[in-house]
Order: C-alpha cells, then sequence, then structure tokens
C-alpha cells in the first residue's frame, strides 16, 4: 500500500515532467532546422561560401548557413529536399590545417566552444542525481514512518477509527427515548470523565469496561455516543471486524494504534461496536482459533488489563451475543460492568415514536401511542424504519403530512410483509380464505389470547394470507395456558382446510414448524410435559457455533428422546382435538368470516365482531 504523496514531491515531479516536455519541443523543433552533413560537403558549402558562421568543440562543428540550403535526404525509399538554415558535423580524425585560413579567405565567422567542464558543474552534475534519489525516498519513507510502525506495510496499522470530536454531532440522552435504567448506570461514567479528582479522593475506581448487551437496534451505539456527548469527551468509535485483515499482527497493531490515540486525547471513550467479532472464545470450531483473530483478542486484552489507574480512557463495547464472548474479557479489571437493554415496552416505544417524529409534519389523527401497542417486539431502529416508511408512503401520495393511515399502512408492511399484486385463482382463495377464518375464529373464542388485530387474504411477503394478533402488553411470563390456546390458534388454519375441503394442502407449512418449535420448547426447556416433569434439556437450544453443537454430550437416554418426542406429538393432538371442537361447533361463523373475506379480502377486528354478531 503507497503512502500518501506530499506536496513538494508533487512539485518537483511536475517540474521535471515540464522540463522535459520543453526540452523535447525545443529539440524537435531544432530538428526541422537542422541537419547533419559530412565533412566532404562542409568543405564544398564552404567554396561556395553558403556559410555564414562556424563553432568547434573538440572534433564536432556546428553552423549556419547565410541562406537556407536545399540538403537531400532519403525518406521511405524516395529522394527529397529539405530546407536548412544549420548543420553540424564531425571532422575527421586527419588533420587539416588549411581549414582555418580557408575560413577566414571566405570571411566565415568563428569560434569555440571549451570542452572542459568546471569544477562546479562538475560536482553539479554528480551530486544532483544523488540528490533526486535520496529525496524520493525520504519523502516515501517519511509518509510510510507517518502511517505506523509497520513498515511498507504501516497502512494496514490504521485502526480506521472514527473520530466524533465534542464539539460536532452531540448527541445526549435527551436524544435517546427510554432506557432508564441503562442511562442510570451510565450517568457514573459521565460522572467520572467530567470530575476524575471526586472518584480518586474516595479512592474508588471507574469500571474500566462496559459491555452493552441486547438485541439489535436497540440502541446500543446511540447510547455510547450520548454517553461521550454527555460527558463532552472524544469518542472513538470502530467495529471489531475492522481489526482483523488478511495479514498476520495487522489487528493486534490497530489495537494499540487506537489506545494510543484514546490515551492522547484523553479523557476519551472508546466503543468497539460487535465485539463477538474478535472476542469469541478462543480455541472454538473445529479447526481450533484463527491465529489473527486470536493476537488481536490476546493485544486487546492486554490493553485494557494494563491501563493506569489514573488514565482516563474508558472501553466500551456492544455486543447481542454475550454467550460466545471469551471468558477473559467478562473477568473483573477489563469488561467490569455489563448494561443489558431490551426491546423497549410500548411506553418505551411512544416515546422512541415521538423522537424520530420530531421532523415528521403528523396529522392531527396521529396517535403516537396506539402504533406504540401495535407494535410489539420492536427496536428503535425498527420503529425509525416505520416512521421512514410512513412518510415515504405519504410522499408517494403527494400528501401534506403523515396520518394515521400511513403509519398503519408502513406497520403492516414491516409486521406481514410488502403486498404482492399475484393472480390467484378462485378456488385457492377460498382455500385461503378459511384457513385465515380457522385462525381467527379461534383466536377469538378462546379465552386468554392475544386480541385479534386484523385478518386479511391479500398476499404480504412470502405468504398467501395473514392473521395478526396483537397483545395488549407487552409479556414476559407465557402460562402453559397460553403457549397451548397458541398451539390451537396456530392449527386452526390446517383444520378449517380439512373440515370444509376433506383435505389439507401446503399452505400449513410455516403453521406446522411454529407448532413442532413451541411444542418442542415446552417440553424439553420449560418442563411443560405432565410425564417428564420439572426437567430440562439441551433439546431445542440454538448453538453459536457448529462444532460446540456437535461436541456436546447427550444428556438423556434413547427411552427419554422416545418419551419426549411422544410428548410433543401429546401437545400437538391436544391442541389440534380442541381446535376441531371449537370450529366444528361454531360452523356457521366460520363459513360467515371466510365469506366476508372473499367479498372484502381484509377485516379488522372490529369488521370481524360485526359479521360474527349478524350471525
Amino acid at each position: 500500500m503507497w503512502p500518501s504523496i506530499s506536496k513538494p514531491f508533487l512539485i518537483m515531479l511536475v517540474l521535471i515532467l515540464v522540463f522535459n516536455f520543453s526540452y523535447y519541443l525545443i529539440t524537435m523543433r531544432n530538428s526541422t532546422e537542422s541537419a547533419e552533413i559530412s565533412y566532404s560537403r562542409f568543405k564544398d558549402e564552404l567554396a561556395k561560401e553558403t556559410i555564414k558562421r562556424v563553432s568547434f568543440k573538440g572534433t564536432s562543428v556546428k553552423g549556419e548557413f547565410r541562406t537556407k540550403v536545399k540538403l537531400p535526404q532519403l525518406s521511405a525509399g524516395k529522394s527529397s529536399f529539405q530546407e536548412v538554415s544549420q548543420f553540424s558535423t564531425v571532422m575527421p580524425s586527419i588533420p587539416d590545417p588549411s581549414l582555418l585560413a580557408d575560413l577566414q579567405a571566405k570571411k566565415v565567422d568563428v569560434s569555440a566552444v571549451s570542452t572542459e567542464v568546471s569544477a562546479f558543474m562538475s560536482t553539479i552534475l554528480y551530486i544532483l542525481p544523488w540528490v533526486l534519489i535520496f529525496g524520493i525516498w525520504f519523502l516515501i519513507s517519511r509518509g510510510v514512518r507517518g502511517q505506523g510502525p509497520s513498515g511498507m506495510m504501516g497502512g494496514f496499522s490504521k485502526s480506521g477509527a472514527r473520530i466524533y470530536s465534542p464539539k460536532k454531532g452531540i448527541v445526549t440522552f435527551d436524544d435517546v427515548a427510554g432506557m432508564n435504567e441503562a442511562k442510570l448506570e451510565l450517568k457514573e461514567i459521565v460522572d467520572y470523565l467530567k470530575d476524575t479528582k471526586k472518584f480518586q479522593r474516595i479512592g474508588g475506581k471507574v469500571p474500566k469496561g462496559i459491555l452493552l448487551v441486547g438485541p439489535p437496534g436497540t440502541g446500543k451505539t446511540l447510547l455510547a455516543k450520548a454517553v461521550a456527548g454527555e460527558a463532552g469527551v472524544t469518542f472513538f468509535s470502530i467495529s471489531a471486524s475492522q481489526f482483523i485483515e488478511m495479514f498476520v499482527g495487522v489487528g493486534a497493531s490497530r489495537v494499540r494504534e487506537l489506545f494510543s490515540s484514546a490515551r492522547t486525547a484523553a479523557p476519551s471513550i472508546i466503543f468497539i461496536d460487535e465485539l463477538d467479532a474478535v472476542g469469541r472464545s478462543r480455541g472454538a470450531g473445529f479447526g481450533g482459533g484463527h491465529d489473527e483473530r486470536e493476537q488481536t483478542l490476546n493485544q486487546l486484552l492486554s490493553e485494557m488489563d494494563g491501563f493506569d489507574p489514573h488514565e482516563e480512557v474508558i472501553v466500551m463495547a456492544a455486543t447481542n451475543r454475550p454467550d460466545v464472548l471469551d471468558p477473559a474479557l467478562l473477568r473483573p479489571g477489563r469488561f467490569d460492568r455489563r448494561v443489558v437493554i431490551e426491546r423497549p415496552d410500548w411506553r418505551d416505544r411512544e416515546k422512541i415514536l415521538k423522537v424520530h417524529t420530531r421532523k415528521i409534519c403528523l396529522a392531527d389523527d396521529v396517535d403516537l401511542a396506539v402504533i406504540a401497542k401495535g407494535t410489539p417486539g420492536m427496536s428503535g431502529a425498527d420503529l425509525e424504519n416505520l416512521v421512514n416508511e410512513s412518510a415515504i408512503l405519504a410522499a408517494r401520495a403527494d400528501a401534506l403530512s403523515v396520518n394515521m393511515n400511513y403509519l398503519e399502512q408502513a406497520k403492516d408492511k414491516l409486521l406481514m410483509g410488502s403486498e404482492r399484486k399475484m393472480f390467484i385463482s378462485g378456488e385457492e382463495k377460498r382455500i385461503t380464505a378459511y384457513h385465515e377464518a380457522g385462525h381467527a375464529l379461534v383466536a377469538l373464542l378462546l379465552p386468554g389470547t392475544d386480541p385479534l388485530h386484523k385478518v386479511t387474504i391479500i398476499p404480504h411477503g412470502m405468504a398467501l394470507g395473514v392473521t395478526q394478533q396483537i397483545p395488549e402488553d407487552d409479556r414476559y411470563h407465557y402460562p402453559k395456558s397460553y403457549l397451548m390456546n397458541r398451539l390451537s390458534v396456530v392449527l386452526g388454519g390446517r383444520v378449517a382446510e380439512r373440515m370444509v375441503f376433506g383435505d389439507i394442502s401446503t399452505g400449513a407449512h410455516n403453521d406446522l414448524k411454529m407448532v413442532t418449535e413451541l411444542s418442542e420448547k415446552m417440553v424439553c426447556q420449560w418442563g411443560m410435559s405432565d410425564k417428564i416433569g420439572a426437567i430440562t434439556f439441551s433439546r431445542g437450544e440454538e448453538h453459536p457455533f457448529l462444532g460446540m453443537k456437535l461436541a456436546q454430550e447427550k444428556t438423556f437416554s434413547e427411552e427419554m428422546a422416545w418419551l419426549i418426542d411422544q410428548e410433543i406429538t401429546g401437545l400437538i393432538k391436544t391442541a389440534e382435538t380442541r381446535t376441531e371442537e371449537i370450529l366444528s361447533g361454531n360452523r356457521i361463523k366460520l363459513d360467515a368470516i371466510a365469506n366476508a373475506l372473499l367479498e372484502e379480502e381484509t377485516l379488522d377486528a372490529r369488521r370481524i365482531n360485526e359479521v360474527l354478531r349478524s350471525v
């Protein structure tokens, strides 16, 4: 990787090119007015008195004619004549004592040029090439030294961290909606960076590293910037994947360079995003740890643990996979504190929506609380995307503001997928209508299920139809009764198809997958099996590495595996039987909802209740 070229070097290069080009033009112009002739032709022209002046330099002779002379020349096999005013020739080794007398007799102006070069010019001509060589070498080496300690590979040792000064792009806690508990924990870091002597007088030590843990899009990076903005210090932001390169040792060099820059700018904050890219457990996987990644991790461990107690550098990192991090990173002295950032509840979602709609022109009918309650599980990034999508829909319709309808459309697009325009035959449309009607009717008649929000047979995403349920509030505990009702609702579409058409279709593929995964977790992880009891198994767990999954020891016997399969099947059978009882006892209501879907294609909860009251 070549270093950046300095300004003096560019000026020198341009001057050399201009000089060479000018010399070339002058040489080309002179070559059209001058010609090299033989010595005998020179003597003939001298006898004709056509020569005006000559100049001698050793054995070479240059001269000028009184008027232009036509000289023959051979070009492409054809002879032609060229008019020249100057000439040059070389004297033979045989002396010509009469030449000077002939020149005087013909009144030719004679001059001579010394062949001896002065000592000064000789020294200049000898030194100049070396000056150019060493000058270029010095400029290149200086540029390389400015890039890092790794010689010609110094460009790779640059960490690539983005630096945010406290004077520009300030983000404070006011820009971070919700996350009150996380803000309280991080406020101690802000107080320390603002007044370090306050902590030093008491003898306490501020945590050297803070690990932000949470799902993607929950605002971990934004929260780290807010800490830097509140404290008014320099903020170094880098992704952990930027440390890793194809060259061994580059990652460790970049870690050293980053921490060195942070110490120079202290007090400062280093933020490492996606820490699991470089901080995974060493030796995990089939082929052991990657040498370059492990070297980078070792350097990071050394830099963090080697801090002087009075150094005002705080390391913050974010990850959504804390389970794969190396234990050495999580011990006291490195990442002392772990701040968990969960997905926001509907109250925090409302606050987040207010932040993201600051610059959006909203209509009077917009109720952000309704949108917040209808977006369970969405992160801050998802809500920002929702607001942006609603603004795009409003702009596409040439609306002057974003109303509730555009926000609802954007929400449906994110939750159910984009609406697809595709041709569906009447029979397939009827199957889809009864399938979704089965989901909706079971969800309405079973107690304790999430309220029904919307049913549609318009294709969205990969589905031909969607039944949407939205909980009244965020859930953190799921009773067995709720989960069993959930199994019945998911199986409602398959049961309705079999009851009405006497056959089943592939439309329940995703439903069956969801039912199997949920019942497996109920038996193996949550102890909701009557026969097995309060025992948990590793079956159904997610593993970050394939090698760990294959190398994991089986903790249950073949008889227990058979019993687990029987219990999973039993749960599904129980839910399916209950679904059949509900739908067979309410066939008229099922037909009414399906017919309404065939006519209107989309029904909300209010419209479905109207249809059922009319039956």
